[in-house]
């Protein structure tokens, strides 16, 4: 069932990584996050919106941070670590952690957009706290411990024509 009412203030957490390599596996397509944040807005009150994203040597990545600003989205930015032998690792756990148990005081609803099971303790922290904690993310990519474990669970997967970007629409609709 789901508990929503206009009067709830959320906070959403976007794993910018878990979001774009779950697309990418199952579809071969890219996030449309302008449809991700309306579905976890849900027309109640946004409090806070972060993205948590990973800055290359390149920056080929800036557009994509400057589309995520202009949708009213807070961009997190991490440098991607390289360490020898090739391995390249930008790991947003523990931030995301942080800043949702930093700003739960002020919110009714954590939206966590990650499949990630990882991030079961912080539910069950978030939930002692009376919150209501929401994931976005695609089912077949998801823990199923953290489907359980939230309040609700809305799978990307079911509607992937709303939240999945056409090849032809990336370099103009990126984000609208």
């Amino acid at each position: 069932m789901s508990v929503k009412n206009k009067d709830q203030r959320v906070a959403i957490f976007i794993d910018v990584q878990n979001l774009y390599h779950s697309a990418k596996n199952l579809y071969q397509a890219r996030v449309n996050f302008a449809e991700i944040l309306k579905t976890g807005v849900a027309s109640r009150k946004l409090i806070w919106a972060y993205a948590y994203v990973v800055r290359t040597k390149t920056g080929e990545e800036k557009p994509f941070f400057d589309a995520l600003i202009k949708l009213g989205i807070e961009t997190r930015v991490k440098d991607l670590q390289e360490y020898y032998g090739g391995l390249k690792k930008a790991d947003w756990d523990v931030g995301i952690a942080v800043d949702a148990i930093k700003t739960a005081p002020g919110v009714d609803v954590v939206v966590l957009v990650s499949g990630d099971g990882d991030y079961q303790p912080l539910v069950e922290y978030l939930q002692n706290q009376g919150k209501r904690v929401e994931a976005i993310a695609f089912g077949k990519s998801t823990s199923s411990k953290l489907k359980d474990q939230v309040n609700e669970f809305i799978d990307l997967s079911e509607s992937p024509d709303k939240y999945l970007l056409k090849k032809r629409e990336w370099p103009i609709k990126i984000l609208r």
